[in-house]
This record gives C-alpha cells, structure tokens and sequence, in this order.
C-alpha cells in the first residue's frame, strides 16, 4: 500500500517538474523570439536611415510647432543615410546651404554624382526651408554618405513673430520718429540707412552663422575630422575633378602656401579661358567678391572666426561674405589668405536668388552647364599646381550693406554656439 503511494506521489512529481520544464522553455521562447523581432526591426530602422529611406526624419507638417519639434528631433538623431554602404571617415565634407529652389539643387546633385571620387564624400544638406519634396531629392542620394541639418530658426517656422517678420515691427522704409510714434516694436533700432529690418533678408546670414556652428562643434560624425569643409549653395555645380583639384590644393598647401588660411575652388568667371588656366592657383587676401564660393574652412580657421563672434553678429550687413571681409584685417588682425583656383571647380547657376524672384529660367541653366562642361572638359585633371601670382594680403574696407542693425539680430546671432 505505502509502495503504491509512493509511486503514484513520484509520478505527481514528475509531471508537476515537467509541467514546469515545459512552461519555462516556452516562455524563454517566446522572450527570445520577441528580442529577435525587435532588435532585426532595429536593424531595419537603421539600415533603412542608412539606405536614404524616410525612417529616420519623418516631418509631421501638420502645425508649425510639430514641425519645429520635428526640425528639434532631426537635428538630434543627426541620421546619417547609406552610412552602411560607405563606411569610414569621409575624405571630404561639402556642406551645402539650402532654401528652396528644388530645380538648381537637383542640378547640383547631378553634378556631385558625376564628381570623380564622390563615394568618399560626406554631403551635410543645411536646410532653412522644409518641404517634402525637397527631404526626397536629398534622400535620393545613394552615391555617398549625407546628412540633413535644419536652420530651427527660419522664418519658415516663426512667420509671424521674430526671427520670422512680425506684424507689430516697424515697416523697411518708416522714419524713426515715425516708428517711435507708432509704438512698432524696433523703433529704436533700425540700420545704418535708416530702415528697419526685414526678416526675409536677414535670414541668409543668420543661417549661415548657425550652419558654421552646427557643424563644426556639433556635427557627431566630424568630431575629431581634421580636414576642410568646403561650402556650396544649391545653386552650384561642381565639375568632375573638383575632389582631384582640392587634393591638389591641399598639397600646394603644404608645401608652398603653409600660411594659407583658406581655400578658394570657385571663382565667377565660370570657364573663361578654362584649358589655359586649369592648372594655376594664385594667393590674395580673401575677398567677397571673389573668394565666397566653394570655399573651404579647416577648424583652425573656424575658431579664429568664432573669437569674432560678437563683431560678426554686430556689424550691420545683411551679407555673411561681406561681414566675414570686414573682420578679416580687424577683428582677425591677420587679414586671412586664400589659395585660389583660377580656373573654377564651381559654377554658379541661379539666375534668381535673394533679390532676384521673377523671370526664372532654369530649364536653360542645364543647357549652359553642358555647354559649359564642353568648353572645359579638355583641361580637367592637372597633374599638378603652379603659382600664377601672389596678390596683396590686406585689409579691404567697403561700405557696409546695412539690413543688420536690429538688436534682436544681434542676440540671437551671437547665442547660436550656445543655444545650438
């Protein structure tokens, strides 16, 4: 009797641990299974950002403040697409400025495309307009490495109060004893000339002094990156061999020009006297009119202009290029040098811009370029550098703009390393 207890109690135990054994595995199983699930969705999600897809930057136009949380959101996540298909730290970082002019930035991107070497280039997008259109000719890109940053500043996303125009600020042209009377909300600070700011023109320096920040001291990717950067517009284009040039460029450096600051690989003469110029560079203090386009910064040079912030944010012209002249010989006491290209690496394709609206043409700019390209196709590729001329390294006083003289301007401008 107690025999046949026993076995029927051993037997209880047995299936009670079997139960249990049983349980167990199943529930490991199901843990595991849903860790599998999540961590390939994982890698979904970031193979798919890599790969130039949406999932990284999803913009929710419905209000203003959803889409300024989104521009907060894709400025932290800093989602680099095709990372995957292009490791390692670029060779070259073009960072390119960008309003919203679709037609010109796909004729750019055409050209980067066509750009000798383009798989080893970083190409940071800095946006001060947002549409989806544009998020789709960015994302197209699967020839190299790019990153999107966006102007969180733009009157895009503040258009009826500062930095956007604000109905209660004075109107351009209005007196200031006028404005005074009206109780506008800068009456005591118009400009130079005596008009009152207008937010549309001020905000190509605004955004250019942010991106200079937001790239150098905030960009993950470029912390410890010890190259230039070289800044373009969406209404550039770039030829074939612009990477070969700039690694001519930084060689002639090197050796003969080690007190450089700066690189020029665009100039607005387009392919004038291309074949015959294509292999010389001179040196000049840098100009404004000259030197502004495809320029390339290293970090050194950024810091000396960051110790000038303040005079940058100040001085009263609605331009960057022609507040970064005045600063060179003043607040930088050493006025900076330039390496120049004498035949240009980049071509200048807007026929409209900032004050420039009406009569648009950019179906013919496609004809131009390729005409353009003809022209210079035959001195592409030098095989070396040599020095055509050495130019004076001074200070160059002009008129200053005006535009700037808004002391909002002022604050805002200077609080970009700090509010980033």
């Amino acid at each position: 009797m107690r025999l046949r207890l026993l076995k029927r109690n051993v037997l209880l135990l047995l299936g009670v641990i079997f139960v249990l054994v049983t349980l167990l595995f199943s529930t490991r199983v199901l843990v595991v299974s849903e860790n599998d699930t999540r961590a390939a969705s994982s890698r979904d999600v970031v193979s798919n950002g890599n790969q130039g897809t949406n999932s990284c930057e999803i913009f929710d136009f419905a209000s203003l403040s959803e889409l300024t949380q989104s521009v907060y959101s894709a400025n932290y996540k800093q989602c680099i697409h095709n990372a995957d298909r292009f490791p390692g730290e670029p060779r070259l970082v073009l960072v390119v400025q960008v309003h919203n002019r679709p037609e010109y930035l796909r004729l750019l991107i055409r050209s980067l495309e066509k750009a000798a070497e383009v798989h080893s280039f970083l190409l940071i997008f800095s946006h001060d307009y947002i549409s989806q259109e544009i998020n789709t000719i960015v994302q197209g890109i699967t020839f190299c490495k790019v990153l999107q940053i966006y102007f969180p500043f733009s009157t895009q996303l503040y258009p009826k109060e500062f930095p956007g125009q604000d109905p209660r600020d004075c109107p351009r042209d209005i007196s200031k004893d006028e404005a005074r009377k009206t109780g506008c909300l800068n009456a005591d600070h118009p400009d130079s000339y005596g008009h009152y700011r207008e937010a549309f023109i001020t905000q190509t320096k605004h955004h250019w002094w942010w991106k200079l920040h937001f790239v150098w001291e905030r960009v993950q990717v470029l912390q410890g990156y010890s190259g230039f950067s070289v800044f373009l517009e969406e209404d550039n284009y770039i030829l074939p061999d612009f990477f070969h040039f700039y690694k001519l460029m930084i060689e002639f450096r090197k050796t003969s020009c080690q007190d450089c600051d700066m690189l020029a690989l665009g100039n607005h003469d387009g392919v004038r006297d291309f074949t015959g110029l294509s292999n010389k560079v001179l040196t000049s203090g840098w100009m404004s009119t000259k030197h502004n386009m495809g320029m390339a910064i290293s970090k050194e040079v950024y810091y000396k202009l960051m110790g000038c912030s303040n005079n940058f944010c100040t001085y009263d012209d609605y331009n960057w290029d022609w507040t970064l002249q005045h600063l060179s010989g003043t607040c930088i006491s050493k006025p900076l040098k330039v390496l120049v290209a004498q035949a240009s690496r980049v071509l200048h394709t807007g026929d409209c811009g900032l004050h420039q609206k009406e009569n648009c043409r950019p179906e013919l700019v496609s004809q131009n370029i390729e005409e353009s390209l003809q022209k210079a196709k035959d001195g592409l590729f030098p095989p070396r550098l040599d020095l055509s001329r050495v130019g004076p390294v001074e200070h160059k006083a002009h008129m200053k703009n005006g535009g700037w003289g808004d002391v909002r301007d002022h604050v805002l401008c200077n609080n970009y390393s700090k509010r980033l």
